[in-house]
């Protein structure tokens, strides 16, 4: 029996789906203490259209608080009946963490399985899915495989998406080496030229050459593909952004450790794109940051984000003399928040207005080549010289403009507060009256939220 265990966050989205697809059973878990999550519903969505069987596992009945009849009752909301309701699907109360009922859970698995006469071939050329790649600094490439049919031995050729090799070594799950490996069973293997999307299917083959011909002309395809979906910009394009009229763009490069990682985070990252601000992934890979992404990274102004990974000592010495940013993450939230962030900062701000206080003008005084000078009792907040002020008279904004001068009887002052009364004068305008008011506002810049 082999689990494959898929991430909850919402940025797994194309891993719970591929997990789907490989499995024969799927076990959806959900917290007795809380609600079916959106994720949770999602994981079940993706099940019901691979056509996979499912059981549930109510998980934390430990806990005080857990209710498993308000999850039962949450799916039955979905159309989905458990077995005590009266429905199809089996369904397990467990506690994870006191060990409570798991082999129980393992029983209804092994009964599904018997029910649904699952069988494999062990005795033909071994097929299957990949389910992780990744680059070790001392062995190589490394991937992870699921063998769905036949029998895989070292030495066997693998074709695998636009990667192939014969097979160096093999490692179960934990570590330990294998000679052979049957079908349901996972498996380490060393020797593909490359790492592997998470997802392809491989194939064993009798040929060598026959399987670095394919291998060759799907890589010619992949780069023809990418060529033709790189987006040229149109005209139509280059008038919305005129339209928009502050239009920018955040080029970003993303290394990883394992290749699902890079999947959920470059998707993840792609879906932040805004109508004003666009996020292109120029290049994703597996593998420790070269000098040859900082090179990209100088050529088309783009951020490295490496997921559990580091620079090499010559790209960070590049880095630093092309003042290329490098940010290096190992929980995808961080990196999603921070480029949320970074792209919020880049959003033009909006401008506030912020009203400081209001005079009354009891007197006014005409004095030659000064101008009209009005005597104010200040009624709330303060008048500061520097402020913008607006002249309102009967309720209708007549001016608007800025002082001339505030003082306190005879001195100069930078602001004047509540219940005291000063001397003003507006810059260049003199048509003010008895019982106007002067009220003073400055303009502040907010910072913009993604939508």
């Amino acid at each position: 029996m082999t689990f494959l265990d898929t991430p909850g966050h919402e940025a797994f989205t194309a891993m719970r789906a591929r997990g789907a697809q490989v499995t024969d059973v799927a076990i959806i878990i959900v917290a007795a203490d809380d609600d079916v999550m959106p994720q949770t519903k999602e994981a079940i969505s993706h099940a019901q259209a691979a056509d996979v069987p499912m059981i549930f596992a109510i998980n934390k009945i430990d806990k005080p608080g857990a209710s498993a009849d308000k999850i039962k009752e949450q799916l039955s909301a979905m159309n989905i009946l458990v077995e005590d309701w009266g429905g199809k699907y089996q369904c397990q109360e467990i506690s994870a963490k006191q060990n409570l009922n798991i082999d129980l859970l393992l029983d209804k698995v092994l009964l599904e399985a018997e029910m649904l006469e699952l069988r494999a071939n062990p005795n033909k050329n071994a097929l299957g899915t990949v389910i992780e790649s990744s680059l070790d600094k001392g062995k190589g490439y490394v991937t992870n495989m699921l063998v769905e049919a036949g029998t895989m031995c070292i030495g066997d050729v693998v074709l695998v998406g636009r990667y192939s090799g014969k097979v160096r070594a093999m490692h179960d799950e934990h570590g330990r080496p294998v000679e052979e490996v049957l079908p349901s069973m996972p498996v380490s293997i060393l020797g593909i030229n490359g790492a592997p999307s998470a997802g392809d299917k491989f194939y064993v083959l009798e040929d060598e050459r026959e399987a670095k011909d394919i291998a060759v002309k799907r890589e010619q395809l992949y780069r023809e593909q990418g060529l033709r979906t790189t987006k040229h910009i149109t005209l139509d394009e280059i008038g919305r952004r005129l339209a928009i009229g502050d239009f920018k763009e955040l080029n970003i490069i993303v290394k990883g450790d394992v290749d699902g990682s890079i999947e959920a985070l470059s998707d993840s990252l792609l879906n932040l794109s805004t109508e004003e601000i666009q996020v292109n992934i120029i290049h994703k890979g597996v593998g420790a940051i070269s000098e040859a992404d900082v090179n990209l990274a100088s050529a088309s102004d783009a951020v490295i984000i490496g997921f559990q990974v580091r620079p090499t000592l010559g790209a960070r010495r590049l880095s630093d003399e092309e003042q290329i940013d490098i940010r290096l993450y190992s929980v995808i939230y961080k990196a999603i928040d921070e480029i949320k962030d970074a792209m919020e900062g880049m959003l033009s701000p909006d401008i506030e207005e912020k009203v400081l206080g209001s005079a009354e003008i009891r007197e006014v005084f005409n004095i030659t080549k000064v101008g009209t000078i009005a005597g104010c009792f200040v009624l709330s907040g303060l008048i500061k010289r520097s402020s913008k002020i607006r002249v309102i008279r009967d309720g209708v904004v007549i001016h608007t403009g800025t002082l001339g001068s505030l003082k306190r009887f005879k001195d100069d002052v930078k602001e004047v507060k509540n219940n005291y009364e000063c001397g003003l004068n507006v810059e260049k305008f003199n048509d003010i009256q008895v019982d106007d008011v002067i009220e003073a506002f400055e303009e502040v810049e907010v910072a913009r939220k993604l939508k």
